[in-house]
């Protein structure tokens, strides 16, 4: 009689995917101006209990970067390019100017409408352009928008340069309350309603933590506020308010809120059952802002730099139904692989219209890639591999008056202290032959400098695009 061997083949639904899985609905959770160091899980004294819990039933992505400013990162995440191919790198889009990202370009929710997500809000900080019609949220795919399409607006007021910037759709929003509170109100509002229609998308993008740095009375008291004593700095504008004693205490107080803010929408998905089918991903658009109180913990460099501080963003991913959670990858990735990725969740194949810079990340998060293999631009005549980072010392950026070009095994030396290029020339010349292709990018058109057209320049009524 022969003996009959049988074999038993284990497959871990968290390790794999099926196109069989159903659309999942998509949230993206942006903080503006959120360090590295400025979460708990990251070792911060600043309270965040609901991304600990977050960062831990998901994917920790701890090599996740961006942009060394926000406007640029939002342009990638939206495209899947970087910001250099449409002239959006070096600088934000301020609210005196013209520019906006080329119609050209094509954006997520455009996308994602062509595969049945019949909903596809963006709440928050837009900064994509807001000059011409053309600009707006509701003409890039969005199905709503409620929010400002300005950064550093008023939290109390919603003011910028004196008028109003707090939208819902075209319409200008007289809402009262704090910005933080308000967006979560409408991404909570928006998640019932969605509900049981098709797959959702949600773009949420708070203006927390960046400045103006104001927090809410009772979010300040739970870092020690003491209202006999006086706030930092100068009250330079009518109607300021919400400083503590120090900046720090004022970050702190507001990242608390965001957090606390972020926990009402999980809560939200849990609620009604659709959080093992939700993808959630959070991230930071930037590096910490040097002076805000914000910290970049055990990275070199701050927000407008190449330094790690400057991009390194704390990121997390989760999506119980598609892929294993509680766990920490060190693969690189970051916002321009964020459409690609999604693009093979949803199941959409065809070729883009302009070719990504980004790539699928899907393999990683599922496990059936340990690590792919690729350089990921910095911006400015910076790299950056799963082993090595380059910056060159004739960069773009003021910021980074290097003399020398550094080069550092970045894999063990994520503080950026030693400098390696001499003992591994041969890995350097290979890198740095790489970066001079990105570097040779040339956009069309180019932002303007920061400044240029702030003299004199008078903010419309309620910031209505009329054009």
């Amino acid at each position: 009689m022969k003996k009959l061997t049988l074999i038993f083949i284990a497959l871990f639904p968290a390790f794999c995917f099926s196109q069989q899985v159903k659309k999942p609905n998509i949230i993206i959770i942006l903080a503006d101006d959120l360090g590295w160091g400025d979460v708990g899980y990251h070792g911060s004294d600043i309270k965040t209990p609901n991304l600990d819990r977050l960062s831990k039933e998901g994917i920790e992505l701890n090599r996740y970067y961006t942009a060394a400013v926000c406007s640029p990162t939002r342009a990638g995440l939206m495209t899947g390019r970087y910001p250099d191919r449409f002239g959006l790198r070096s600088t934000v889009i301020p609210p005196w100017s013209d520019f906006g990202v080329s119609t050209n370009e094509v954006f997520l929710p455009e996308m994602l409408a062509k595969v049945g997500y019949k909903n596809r809000a963006m709440l928050g900080k837009w900064h994509l352009g807001h000059a011409e019609l053309k600009y707006h949220p509701l003409k890039r795919g969005f199905t709503h928008f409620y929010g400002h399409l300005n950064g550093a607006i008023d939290y109390f007021t919603h003011e910028r340069e004196g008028e109003l910037d707090w939208h819902n759709d075209f319409a200008a929003s007289y809402d009262k309350g704090y910005s933080t509170d308000l967006l979560t109100n409408e991404a909570v509002k928006n998640i019932k309603s969605y509900n049981g229609q098709s797959p959702f998308f949600i773009y949420l993008a708070y203006n927390a933590p960046h400045g103006p740095l104001q927090a809410k009375k009772e979010d300040l008291l739970k870092y020690g506020y003491d209202k006999s004593k006086p706030s930092f700095g100068k009250v330079d504008r009518e109607g300021d308010k919400g400083r503590g004693n120090t900046p720090r205490q004022t970050y702190s107080a507001m990242v608390t809120n965001m957090d606390e803010n972020i926990g009402r929408i999980l809560q939200t998905l849990k609620d009604l059952k659709i959080d093992n089918n939700t993808l959630v991903l959070f991230h930071s658009d930037n590096g910490a802002a040097p002076g805000e109180g914000s910290t970049s913990g055990e990275l070199r460099g701050s927000k407008f730099t190449e330094w790690e501080g400057g991009l390194r963003a704390p990121a997390i991913i989760k999506w119980p139904a598609g892929f294993k959670g509680s766990r920490t990858i060190n693969q690189v990735t970051g916002y321009v692989d964020v459409m690609p990725t999604l693009m093979e969740i949803v199941g959409i194949t065809a070729k883009p219209v302009n070719p990504y810079d980004g790539i699928s990340m899907l393999s990683i998060f599922t496990g059936k890639q340990q690590k792919i293999d690729r350089n990921f631009y910095l911006g400015s005549g910076a790299i950056v591999n799963n082993n090595w980072k380059l910056i060159k010392a004739a960069s773009d950026n003021p910021k980074m008056t290097l003399k020398e070009d550094h080069f550092f095994n970045i894999s063990v030396d994520p503080s950026e202290k030693l400098n390696v290029r001499t003992e591994n020339s041969e890995m350097y010349t290979k890198l740095k032959t790489e970066l001079e292709k990105f570097d040779a990018i040339k956009p069309g058109v180019t932002v303007p400098p920061y400044g240029q057209g702030r003299k004199g320049f008078i903010a419309p009524k309620e910031w209505l695009i009329k054009k």
